[in-house]
């Protein structure tokens, strides 16, 4: 309450979920705090975020519900990086779904930049064949 007896606004009332271009400057943030030796083994990385995946992925992945995928690596990884012709090859890319995102976001007691941070890492980790240890030592380290 402010000092007339009105109540004042919180810091809520003004603010609106983010959008597409908010959560992609959200996750670029999130990317540049990873450490730069992993950042260094991302080159030519593209990051998009989109609403949802598309009904192809879902399908593809067996998911129930479009809020069940918060993101998804496609590419090649670095694994099967010699044993695949590179003419002609799209860029790796790291998607994250931004409805899904912030549906878990909402349901959980972490930030919203914790949470976009927790799904980069892990779809990258998918683009070197990372143990979820090594994940979780390279989450820490951005944090």
């Amino acid at each position: 309450m402010s000092l007339s007896g009105v109540p004042s606004k919180s810091r809520w009332h003004d603010v609106e979920a983010p959008g597409l271009e908010e959560l992609e400057q959200l996750a670029q943030e999130a990317f540049a705090a990873l450490p730069d030796s992993f950042r260094a083994l991302c080159q030519g990385l593209v990051i998009k975020v989109e609403d949802f995946p598309t009904d192809e992925v879902l399908d593809e992945l067996g998911a129930e519900t479009p809020f069940d995928l918060l993101g998804l690596f496609h590419g090649i990884g670095r694994a099967q990086g010699g044993a695949v012709a590179q003419t002609g090859q799209m860029p790796n890319m790291v998607f994250l779904y931004r409805r899904p995102i912030l549906d878990y976001w909402a349901e959980n007691e972490e930030t919203l930049g914790d949470v976009v941070t927790h799904v980069l890492v892990h779809e990258i980790g998918h683009h070197f064949g990372l143990s979820d240890d090594d994940m979780e030592a390279i989450e820490d380290r951005a944090n």
